[in-house]
């Protein structure tokens, strides 16, 4: 939007200097042009006056003195005729025989008026003639021809010319100067509403200056403010809501385990299978309070990491991936799974998440594809390497996830139904995904071919370059 915004003050800045400047050089060069035609023609006057003396006395003498001194003097060339074209005065090298002179010398003793010259312009090279008849009315005696240089009228013009192009690339140079300041006190502020709508989004709390700009924008920013406080106090307060109740309800869920264990030997045969349901809901509640506590943990770490505090050291993945496939090899040995070794290099990838968090992504991914890719399927982990970052995967050809259920995997209290589908929390890839946007990264669910599902995390490397 500046750059759009600039152009078009610029673009009008121009056109306004343009429409100044352009009408200065015609008026410039016609002003001189009409000073080297008022100069001559009073120089030609004076010469039709001594032609005049000069055939009433029959002596040429003194008109061929003032034009030879004229001519010395300024370098202008003069030639005077009588009625019948006979040469009186030949000076400054011109001739009464040039085809432009006996042109203008015809024409005036036809008492017709001379043309003028055109408008002079820096580049004007080519010397300008005037002819006068000597004589009254329509008594014509002679004729006085005078050749001017035009070098010195355009030199005038180009030095015009030359003021009005600085003055106006100076006042160019302001407009633009102002164009850009205008620019920039309008823009600023959206681009700071940008920035604070992308932290907003994010859940972080966002303040943009609310003293800046045009009124409408001060007056937005402080409404966005007032909106981001809001927002981020009502996520804060869910967060906290979340954290508090189950962490609350851990010491109420473990005295309610005890006594349900206690009671393990004084229940019958007829009400073992309502105890078992009954300690299988309390698994089951454990496992959620669990969940949301973690959650809670990682939501708390991401505001964190965004407000600007430095988290863990990083990690090495191929180490951390090859101890989390060793932890969960034997249960997917129960679950009639093949977990396939890691793939990757020898060397250390570092990459910039604490190993707690990229273990209990592990766990999360590795988990899943334990209890649901199904007896006889294959679980492949590896990673792959760019230049500042790496993705590691777990893919499974299981029965996989439709387009749909893909989408909503990450979903808080989400799981997958089906028949013989393990009943789980919901929040185990919500949990993981917390952790990887936090640092930065992306958590993707794809579908795997031929069949099943692959999970694909993108982190970034620890030193941003590829090991």
């Amino acid at each position: 939007m500046r750059t759009r915004l600039l152009v078009v003050l610029v673009a009008l800045a121009l056109t306004v200097v343009a429409a100044f400047a352009i009408p200065l050089f015609g008026s410039t060069a016609a002003q001189r042009t009409q000073q080297l035609v008022i100069a001559r023609n009073a120089d030609v006057d004076r010469f039709v006056v001594l032609a005049q003396q000069a055939v009433d006395a029959a002596d040429p003498t003194p008109l061929a003195v003032d034009a030879e001194r004229y001519s010395s003097l300024y370098g202008e060339a003069v030639v005077v005729v009588d009625a019948r074209g006979v040469p009186l005065v030949e000076t400054g090298g011109m001739t009464a025989a040039e085809p432009v002179v006996r042109s203008l010398v015809e024409a005036a003793l036809r008492n017709q008026p001379a043309k003028g010259p055109e408008q002079l312009s820096p580049w004007s090279a080519d010397p300008v003639h005037f002819a006068r008849p000597v004589g009254t009315g329509t008594r014509v005696a002679g004729v006085v021809v005078l050749r001017a240089s035009v070098t010195t009228a355009a030199a005038d013009v180009a030095a015009g010319w030359a003021a009005i192009v600085a003055g106006a690339v100076l006042v160019a140079a302001v407009f633009v100067l102002l164009a850009v300041l205008l620019a920039r006190w309008m823009v600023r502020p959206l681009h700071e509403l940008e920035t604070g709508v992308q932290a907003v989004t994010e859940g972080h709390r966002a303040q943009v200056p609310d003293r800046a700009g045009p009124r409408e924008l001060r007056s937005l920013a402080t409404s966005f403010n007032r909106m981001s406080d809001a927002v981020v106090e009502a996520s804060e307060q869910q967060r906290r809501l979340v954290a508090d109740a189950s962490h609350q309800l851990r010491n109420p869920m473990a005295a309610l385990r005890l006594r349900v264990d206690s009671l393990a030997a004084q229940v019958g045969g007829d009400g073992q299978r309502a105890y078992r349901a009954t300690v299988a809901e309390v698994e089951r509640l454990e496992s959620l309070l669990d969940g949301l506590l973690a959650l809670a943990l990682a939501e708390s770490a991401a505001t964190r990491l965004a407000a600007g505090e430095s988290g863990d050291e990083p990690c090495d993945l191929p180490a951390v991936l090859a101890e989390r496939v060793d932890a969960w090899r034997p249960s997917a040995e129960d679950a009639g799974v093949h977990l396939a070794a890691a793939e990757g290099h020898d060397e250390p990838v570092p990459v910039r998440c604490a190993e707690s968090e990229l273990a209990q992504v592990l766990d999360v991914l590795l988990d899943n594809a334990v209890h649901y890719a199904g007896r006889g399927a294959t679980i492949t982990t590896g990673y792959e390497t760019g230049d500042t970052t790496v993705t590691f995967f777990v893919s499974d050809n299981g029965p996989g996830l439709s387009t749909e259920d893909r989408e909503r995997a990450t979903e808080r209290f989400w799981r997958a139904g089906g028949d013989g589908a393990p009943r789980g929390t919901g929040l185990g890839l919500a949990i993981a995904s917390q952790h990887v946007l936090a640092r930065g990264g992306t958590l993707e669910l794809r579908e795997a071919k031929p069949q099943g599902l692959e999970v694909r995390v993108e982190l970034p490397l620890a030193t941003g370059e590829k090991p």
